[in-house]
C-alpha cells in the first residue's frame, strides 16, 4: 500500500507537466512532491501505529444472573464494598503462581470499568434489592448494615495455560454498632482463556458466586433474628 501511493506521488516528476516548467517552478514543484511524500510516509506510519498506542479494552461483570429464588429479607443497608490501596483502582491485576506467586502485574491495554470495588458494590445490591430493600449507609432508616471488604481480586495462572479468577471478602452484619454476623468467603471460577478476556470473565463468574454466597448468609442471619 505504501509503494503504491508513492509511486502515484512520485510519477509526475518526469511526466510531461515537469518538462513545460521553468527551472525554479521545477524545483518548487519537486520539494512539494517530495514534501507530499515524506507526509504520506507519516501518515502510513501513524494508521499502522495507532491501534496498538491507543487499544485499551474496558470490562465490567456483563449482565446480571438470574437470581436464585428465595423468601423475601427485611430492609439493609449496603456500605460501598471496600478495597486495599492496590485494588481501589481499575487495573486488571493477574498472578504468575507457577513463577512467582509473591509477585502481581497488571494488564496494560486492559482494565475494568471501574474500581473492582464499586462493581462489586452495585451487583451485591442489585442481587439484594430482588429479595427486599436495599438503602445506603446515609438513609436514617432503622436496619441492619453490612459491609463488605474486598481482600482479593484477581487472576490466578497455575500454568501458562491456565488460569482462575480469585475472589474473596470479609463480611460483617451489624445493627445499632453491634455485631450481629461475620464471615470470610471465597470464590473461584476458571478462566476460558489465558488472557485479560478469559481473566475478566472468571472473575466476573467468580464475583456472582461470591455475591450468591453472601445473600444465603444473610438469609439465614435474618431467619435466626426472626426466630
Amino acid at each position: 500500500m505504501a509503494r503504491s501511493l508513492i509511486g502515484r506521488l512520485v510519477e509526475p516528476l518526469g511526466g510531461p507537466v515537469m518538462g513545460s516548467l521553468t527551472s525554479p517552478l521545477k524545483r518548487l514543484y519537486t520539494a512539494g512532491a517530495a514534501g507530499a511524500v515524506v507526509l504520506a510516509f507519516g501518515m502510513l506510519a501513524g494508521c499502522a501505529g495507532t491501534p496498538a498506542a491507543l487499544a485499551d479494552i474496558r470490562y465490567d461483570f456483563g449482565p446480571a444472573p438470574q437470581p436464585a429464588t428465595s423468601g423475601p429479607m427485611p430492609a439493609i443497608k449496603v456500605l460501598d464494598v471496600s478495597a486495599p490501596e492496590t485494588l481501589a483502582s481499575d487495573k486488571l491485576i493477574y498472578r504468575l503462581s507457577y513463577a512467582d506467586a509473591q509477585q502481581t502485574a497488571s494488564y496494560a491495554n486492559s482494565h475494568w470499568t471501574m474500581a473492582p470495588a464499586q462493581l462489586l458494590t452495585q451487583r451485591l445490591r442489585n442481587a439484594l434489592s430482588q429479595r427486599g430493600t436495599v438503602l445506603t449507609g446515609g438513609d436514617g432508616v432503622r436496619a441492619p448494615v453490612l459491609k463488605v471488604d474486598l481482600d482479593e481480586f484477581e487472576q490466578i495462572f497455575d500454568s501458562r495455560t491456565e488460569s482462575h479468577g480469585a475472589v474473596s471478602a470479609r463480611v460483617t452484619l451489624t445493627q445499632g454498632g453491634k455485631v450481629l454476623a461475620q464471615r470470610t468467603f471465597i470464590a473461584r471460577a476458571p478462566a476460558s482463556s489465558s488472557d485479560a478476556s478469559g481473566g475478566a470473565q472468571a472473575l466476573a463468574a467468580a464475583s456472582d458466586d461470591l455475591v450468591a454466597q453472601i445473600a444465603a448468609w444473610i438469609g439465614v442471619q435474618a431467619l435466626v433474628a426472626a426466630q
